[in-house]
């Protein structure tokens, strides 16, 4: 094989709109047997990079970022063309009063999912998530994160497939002639793609925190009344 860093890179790149950094690239071949045919590399490669930390595995490359000026509330509108892949860091239905939300959260801890009214039992994905559950309700508002570490936020103009609750934080996703409005990345499933993935230690930090900061708003406007 001459040079599967290289031939890695561009599939990933081509295909799923990831271009991992060539440091960890060299770190991760380093992992895996020298007889390995490429194609199984690349799986690989991809799979551990749905599972890392996009600020520290991919290429941070002004095409495939967010320009410095993303927060700017002046800047009416503007398309950019991308890819630019990024990881969510949090999650909320805005359709869903807080009570609602961390009653959804709950049922996803014990497996469960909504049809309707009724409370159904579900299956979870190769990533623990509930499939249910991520076309239910919405639009849903995203923190989300690019390869430079840079935080904005993402709202659903529409529906957008693998977007909800039931989502793990880290997931990742790509965008392409994507829409930024006022400093906000307006999400659709044309420009939108969830390609999954999970940082576990994100995941468990969100859903604890997110459950707290969700009783700790409704005990101060309690109180408030």
């Amino acid at each position: 094989m001459s040079n599967p860093s290289s031939q890695i890179a561009t599939q990933l790149t081509t295909t799923k709109g990831l271009t991992p950094s060539p440091t960890w690239l060299t770190s991760f071949l380093t992992t895996q047997r020298p007889t390995t045919p490429l194609p199984a590399l690349t799986q690989t490669a991809c799979f551990r990079l749905l599972a890392s930390d996009i600020t520290t595995s991919l290429s941070p490359n002004p095409t495939s970022c967010f320009p410095p000026d993303i927060h700017n509330a002046n800047v009416q509108e503007r398309r950019l063309v991308g890819p630019i892949a990024v990881q969510v860091l949090s999650v909320e239905d805005m359709s869903k009063s807080r009570w609602e939300q961390i009653e959804a959260i709950e049922a996803l801890e014990r497996g469960e999912g909504t049809k309707g009214r009724e409370i159904i039992r579900v299956a979870a994905t190769e990533e623990g998530e509930d499939e249910n559950a991520k076309r239910d309700g919405g639009p849903h508002k995203l923190a989300l994160q690019d390869a430079k570490g840079t935080r904005f936020y993402g709202i659903e103009l529409k529906g957008v497939e693998g977007v909800g609750l039931g989502m793990s934080m880290g997931c990742k996703m790509v965008l392409r002639n994507v829409v930024v409005a006022r400093g906000v990345v307006l999400l659709e499933p044309g420009t939108t793609m969830v390609l999954g993935g999970k940082i576990e230690g994100l995941h468990k930090a969100w859903k604890e925190g997110r459950k707290a900061e969700l009783k700790a708003a409704i005990e101060a406007n309690e109180r408030a009344a």
